[in-house]
Parts: C-alpha cells; sequence; structure tokens
C-alpha cells in the first residue's frame, strides 16, 4: 500500500461515521466504573448555608436550559458576586442575559474565581418575569476541581497571539462559521449541558491542558473524556437523550462560544490514541454532531472580570468546598442506607485542623490523578501547602504574574481594582413629578450577609451618576444628575421618559419601589459647591449662582438650590429662568414655589411656558440676565438642549462675562443609538505614552473600555455611557464607530481622539491612555 492510500485510508477508517459508539449503561460503566455510594451522598435537595455563601460570593455560573421550543442552550450568566438572588433554601433568582426563555429543567455551576471546585445545582422553573428567572432547587452538591486544574481556567492569561491559520478547516458546516475554529483551538473550558429520559438537566465542567474539543471535520468535534469521580452524569444522559449543547470560554476573552447539536459515546481506539498525553489516551470521548455554533460577547464574563488581578476570591470568605463536600455528605448519609455512619463523619469533620488535612490530601490527590492522566503538574499547579477549594492559602496555587498585587489600576473610578466598582441600590420610593418625569429614592441595597449599615451619597451639586439596570436580561446604562443634596442615605434622581428610550421606558413602565439597580459615580465637571470658598470675601467676589434650564435640566439646578438654601443662611443669592413645554411639565413646581416663598431674598424663579411664551431665545435671554443685574463675580450655570446653551453663552459673552465664569452640563439623548461594529473580533492594542500595556480581543458588539477593563488594563473612565469624557483616548492606529451623539466636540474627533465606552474597534486598533 502507498503512503497515500494508507493516509486515505487511516482518514476512512477515522470518520465520525465508521466509529464505533457505545450505546448502553453496561458498556459505560465497565470502562468509567460505577460511582462509589459516597459520591452519591453529597447531594442535598436544600441550599445550605455553606451554599448560600458560596451564592452571595460567586460572580458567574454557567447555565443550561430548554426553550419553549425545545432547543438546547448553554450560557454563562451573572456578573457581579450574588447575582443569584437567594429567596429561600429551595428557590432561587438571576436574570438571564439572552432573549431564550427557559422552560422545565436546568442546571448550573457556579465558579469562584481562583477556586478549584465547582457547585451544581440542579432545578427546574418556577416563574418567569421579563427577563427575571426564579428557579425551584432540586439538589446541589461539590463538583472534584479536576476539570478547573486540567484546563489550568485560572492561570494568568498567556499574552495575546495572533490566530494561527485554520486553512484545513475551510468548507461547509457550523464549524467553519467566522471565528468558530479558531476560538476552539483556544478553548480550555467549557460547560456542557445534557437532560436525562425523565428531563433532568444536568452542566458539567470539561477541561482539557489544550484545546477541550477538536475539531474533526465541519460538523463534528470530538471532546475527551478523562477519569474522574465516576458519576458520569454526562455519559449517562446521553444514553437516553443524545441532544446537548454547550458554552466555552478562552482566559482572558469576553466572548463565549455557544454550541448546540447531538453527542454519542466513542471508545475507539485509534481516535482516543490522537487525544493522549504522555502516551496515555482518554479511556473514552464524546462525538458532537454539531448543527450550531457562534462566538457572541458575553456580558457576564466580561463584567465579571475573572482575570484581572485580585479578581481571586478571598478564602476567608468562603468554605473550603471540600469541607463542604463532607458536610453534605453527613447530611446525605444520615438518611441512606449502607453509607457511612453520619454520626461518625460528623464528628470526624469537629475535630480541629480536619478541614485543612482534607485539603492537603485532596490536593495530593488531585495531583496523582492528573499525573495518571498524563499531565505534567507543576508545583503552581497544586501547591500542597494551599487550600484550592478556598482560592488558596499562604500562597495561591495558581500561578500569577511577578507584579500582581491585586491593587488598583489607574484612571476613573477604579479601573483595574478588585472591587466592583458599581454600587448596590434598590428603589426606596418613586415620586411622580410631571406625567412625563419620575423621581427615584434610591438606598443602598443592604444584604443580610454583610450586615453593612447604609452609607452616604457624597457628590458636589450638579455632578450626576450612572444607573445601571437589567432591562431584557442586558445591563443598560442612563447617566441622570442628582437632584437631591449631596451627603444624605438617600439619592435622588429624576427621569424625563424619552420616545424611543429604552432605560426612561423601563423606568417609567415596570420600574417598582423594592427593585435593585446599581450606581456609578459621581461623574462629571459641571458643578457648584455647597459654598464658595472664603475668598468670596475679597473686593469684587460674589457668592451669586445664575441658574438657566430647560426641561430636565433643571435636576442638576435643584441639587444646587437644595444644598445653597440649607448650608449657607443669609449670604448667597440664587436667581433660576426656567423653561418648560407647559404649567404640567414644570419639574418640581411645587418645591421651587415653597423655596422662593420661604426665602425670598436668597432665591427667585422665573418660569418661561413655550406652550404660551414661545421659545427661550437670546433675546429672552438678555432681558432676564440684565433685568436681574448680577453681580461682577457671580457664576453662571446652564443646562439644556444644545441651542439654548448656545443662546446663552452668546450672551454672557456680550455682556463681558468671563468664559471662566460660565459652566455647561452637556449631556446625550436617552434614545438608543448603538454603533455598528464589526461581526468579527478585533485586536486592540493599549499603550501609556507609546510603552504598550497590553493588548486584548474586542468582541463583536464589546466597546473598547469593557474588553480592557476586563483583563485588568488601568483605562481610564467615569460614567461609561460618553458623557463625561474621562474615558477619551487617542487613537493611534486603525478604525473606531462610535455612539452617537456623544461629548467629544468636533475639535477633538478631529484631533483623533475616542471615547472607549461607546467606542467599537473596525480594525486592529492602537490606544494611547496617556494622551488625552
Amino acid at each position: 500500500m502507498t503512503c497515500e492510500n494508507k493516509a486515505t485510508s487511516d482518514a476512512r477508517e477515522n470518520r465520525p461515521s465508521a466509529l464505533r459508539r457505545l450505546t448502553t449503561v453496561d458498556e459505560v460503566e465497565t470502562t468509567v466504573g460505577r460511582p462509589a455510594s459516597a459520591v452519591m451522598l453529597k447531594q442535598i435537595s436544600a441550599l445550605d448555608e455553606g451554599c448560600r455563601t458560596v451564592l452571595a460570593r460567586c460572580p458567574i455560573a454557567a447555565f443550561g436550559y430548554r426553550d419553549a421550543d425545545g432547543t438546547h442552550r448553554t450560557t454563562f450568566i451573572g456578573g457581579r458576586p450574588g447575582f443569584a438572588r437567594v429567596h429561600s433554601p429551595t428557590r432561587i433568582s438571576f436574570s438571564l442575559p439572552e432573549s431564550g426563555d427557559p422552560h422545565g429543567p436546568v442546571s448550573f455551576f457556579f465558579l469562584l474565581p481562583g477556586v478549584g471546585e465547582i457547585l451544581r445545582v440542579n432545578g427546574s422553573v418556577a416563574a418567569r418575569k421579563g427577563a427575571e428567572t426564579t428557579v425551584d432547587i432540586a439538589e446541589a452538591y461539590v463538583h472534584c476541581a479536576q476539570a478547573v486544574l486540567r484546563s489550568r481556567l485560572w492561570q494568568p492569561p498567556a499574552p495575546l497571539a495572533q490566530a494561527a491559520p485554520v486553512a484545513e478547516f475551510a468548507g461547509d458546516g457550523p464549524l467553519y462559521q467566522p471565528g468558530v475554529a479558531e476560538f476552539l483551538a483556544a478553548a480550555p473550558f467549557l460547560a456542557l449541558s445534557t437532560w436525562d429520559s425523565s428531563g433532568g438537566s444536568d452542566t458539567s465542567p470539561r477541561g482539557d491542558r489544550q484545546e477541550v474539543a477538536r475539531i474533526l471535520d465541519g460538523r463534528t468535534l470530538v471532546i475527551p473524556d478523562r477519569k474522574g469521580n465516576k458519576r458520569a452524569d454526562t455519559l449517562h444522559n446521553l444514553l437516553t437523550d443524545d441532544r446537548l449543547s454547550f458554552a466555552a470560554l478562552v482566559p482572558g476573552r469576553t466572548g463565549v462560544l455557544h454550541v448546540r447539536g447531538r453527542g454519542a459515546i466513542t471508545d475507539d481506539p485509534a481516535l482516543l490514541e490522537t487525544m493522549a498525553l504522555r502516551g496515555m489516551p482518554p479511556h473514552l470521548a464524546l462525538l458532537i454532531d454539531v448543527e450550531h455554533a457562534e462566538v457572541t460577547a458575553n456580558d457576564a464574563v466580561a463584567r465579571s472580570r475573572l482575570w484581572t488581578p485580585g479578581a481571586h476570591v478571598d478564602r476567608g470568605t468562603v468554605p473550603d468546598l471540600m469541607a463542604l463536600a463532607g458536610e453534605h455528605l453527613a447530611a446525605g448519609s444520615a438518611d441512606a442506607e449502607g453509607g457511612p455512619p453520619a454520626f461518625l463523619l460528623k464528628a470526624v469533620g469537629a475535630i480541629p485542623g480536619m478541614a485543612r488535612l482534607l485539603r492537603l490530601v485532596m490536593n495530593r490527590a488531585y495531583r496523582s490523578g492528573l499525573r495518571k492522566e498524563g499531565y505534567e503538574v507543576a508545583k503552581e499547579d497544586i501547591d500542597e501547602d494551599v487550600r484550592p477549594g478556598a482560592g488558596g492559602g499562604r500562597r495561591s496555587f495558581l500561578r500569577r504574574r511577578p507584579d500582581d498585587d491585586g491593587g488598583s489600576g489607574a484612571g476613573g473610578t477604579g479601573a483595574g481594582a478588585t472591587e466592583h466598582p458599581l454600587r448596590d441600590v434598590r428603589v426606596a420610593e418613586m415620586r411622580r413629578e410631571t406625567p412625563s418625569a419620575v423621581t427615584l429614592v434610591l438606598e443602598d441595597l443592604v444584604r443580610e450577609d454583610t450586615g453593612a449599615n447604609p452609607g452616604s451619597f457624597d457628590f458636589r451639586p450638579g455632578q450626576f451618576f450612572t444607573l445601571v439596570a437589567d432591562i431584557g436580561g442586558r445591563p443598560v446604562r442612563r447617566a441622570y444628575s442628582a437632584s437631591s443634596a449631596p451627603g444624605s442615605a438617600r439619592l435622588e434622581v429624576t427621569v424625563k421618559h424619552v420616545e424611543g428610550g429604552r432605560f426612561s421606558t423601563h423606568v417609567h413602565r415596570s420600574l417598582r419601589a423594592g427593585d435593585r439597580l446599581a450606581v456609578r459615580g459621581p461623574s462629571g465637571s459641571f458643578h457648584a459647591e455647597p459654598r464658595p470658598p472664603d475668598a468670596t470675601d475679597a473686593p469684587g467676589a460674589s457668592d451669586e449662582i445664575v441658574l438657566v434650564a430647560a426641561g430636565s435640566g433643571v435636576t442638576p439646578m435643584m441639587s444646587m438650590i437644595r444644598t445653597r438654601l440649607a448650608v449657607r443662611p443669609g449670604r448667597d443669592r440664587i436667581a433660576l429662568l426656567y423653561s418648560s413645554r407647559s404649567a404640567d411639565e414644570i419639574i418640581f413646581a411645587d418645591e421651587l414655589t415653597r423655596l422662593a416663598k420661604d426665602n425670598p431674598d436668597r432665591l427667585s424663579v422665573t418660569h418661561v411656558l413655550t406652550s404660551r411664551d414661545g421659545r427661550l431665545d437670546a433675546d429672552g435671554v438678555r432681558r432676564w440676565v440684565t433685568g436681574l443685574s448680577p453681580a461682577p463675580g457671580a457664576r453662571y450655570y446652564t443646562c439644556g438642549p444644545g441651542p439654548l446653551m448656545d443662546a446663552v453663552q452668546g450672551v454672557l459673552a456680550g455682556l463681558g462675562v468671563p468664559d471662566e465664569l460660565v459652566h455647561q452640563e452637556h449631556y446625550t439623548s436617552g434614545a438608543d443609538t448603538r454603533a455598528v461594529a464589526t461581526s468579527v473580533p478585533q485586536e486592540m492594542t493599549v499603550e501609556d505614552d507609546g510603552r504598550p500595556l497590553g493588548t486584548v480581543l474586542v468582541e463583536p458588539g464589546q466597546t473598547l473600555l469593557d474588553a480592557g477593563l476586563a483583563v485588568g488594563l488601568p483605562m481610564p473612565y467615569s460614567c461609561t455611557v460618553g458623557n463625561c469624557g474621562d474615558c477619551m483616548v487617542r487613537l493611534r492606529g486603525g478604525e473606531v464607530t462610535q455612539n452617537e451623539p456623544n461629548c467629544l466636540t468636533p475639535a477633538q474627533k478631529a484631533d483623533g481622539y475616542v471615547l472607549t465606552c461607546v467606542g467599537c474597534p473596525l480594525s486592529k486598533v492602537t490606544l494611547d491612555i496617556a494622551d488625552q
């Protein structure tokens, strides 16, 4: 036989259709064995205190479910610790970040960054309200660390390298879709969802040292099945229902590969030999006939910032998961026949130092097991002097960069910081101001697990906050000026409904007292101090402020008025010119009237109703200002539509008011205007005055800022919605598209500046964060 004929013959023998399949339980258990009774006794039927603590600290989970039409799906959900809200030991809820409508049995596994073991939870959908999904818990148990250790999931990601060419995978089939083969070649970890004969769901982790799933042809994948704890849920499920789905991760990337198809089990020796490690092949493999494959950006992965410095959980805040598994085993043994005596397990577990001893034993068992499978195990992979089940001991069991001290990076409100910059709040009250404007009264969301007292909201009157809400399962952000005075335990923001505005529509139609939001801020340079500096006593100085507003532009002015009247008795003078469409649309109408009546020597309010008086123009502004006769050192603040602010600016310049005494607030519309980006990942390099800081892939639809923050690059930022300009950087190379409108001036755009918070790359790009 010629070499060519032999190669053709081998290829024919390794075709998916020619590979042997296992079809019975006996065939599977002959290879993998039967699970020990102790393994099956670790299941508990309700979330105990340890499980609830894990969920409170966990920022991300894999989630497997079926749509109403029966389509199988697996994705990653979450984005922040405590995203899964525990309502009782048998009920949790969360937001689903996609349009899918889960029905029936569902399954999860919860990941703690830096921790090897995984908490698996199975249950069924109890209710759906918008994107909020409520699940009744059927069982929970701890999964061993082998998948995480095999994949080195929590190791610092390798520097981004140019994707290897995949010309050999050119052709037809879902695996040849853009970016799929490249993603698979780099993905060491995935979450695999299957269903049993009664419809019950299981989502389990799979990990390997290189790619966890390998392409055989345009629609066929193979996943090695190496030795585990013999539960073999996935293998048993596939014998009765071959439908499956999985979601794969690449450390350092925020995209997720979603795959659906049908699975089979094979023990074909020739195929297994191709996946051998140091001459040791896996005992089985999964063959997947792929029906759908797609790489998409994932909000949960991006917001979790799994691979940023300092992301690993503090071991003191979570239980050691192996010790937790021991507690579950003791609980399960109490009700089981033939298992180890529950009293003996509890007594052993209560011995001082036993949890640490168990951890040392398990670490050595992990090390031995991986070596037997053919893995090369470095000391950093499983350090026997630490606790991988609780995020590390004296040293992390995961390799870190030499300069990884968990500190915060430069810029903004915490770029690169270990703590998430968002602040959890609840809606304490909703107060109707006009038919189209409502005030949200927000206060800290006090969690039972922290016991922290509500804090105050400190800002400068006139500044704004970015509100974040889960709408349709995805985070939506909008900036709103504070209308309350600073220093209170409650923050008030007033939201006017904007036609086509996703966030404002959600506030006016769906939000209720008791609902949760998140807040970032304060942001913005438009503000008045609570009181002028002592230099106001100098000749020519003035405590007077002159305010011009239209519509919802009165909200920052209201904060200034409330603050000044509260802390400056008797000296200062405030004048407000306020344009509204009609009397019904005057925001804070009653309070402004009352404050002016109670403080006649300090506050004057002049209303312009466009339905009665016509549009407020430059002549109207000039007449009002000259009639007011402000002091020479008075400060001017204006907030409203662009034409009005331009008119005020022109009037004040004509009256000889120095530019430094005039302050304007520029803000974008609440309507949704998204930039159109490419459908493939683009490479972004970030520099600091020409010095490279790092390179990352920006997923389709992801912003430059989110991609940089997700991997710990020190990106400057504040509001995240294009209003404040703190994220402005110089575009040194490539092409970027941005959401409009935003706060960049035409001159800044012409000089090559972009806003990373609303910018998406159209090509490979280079940004310099020093040249702002």
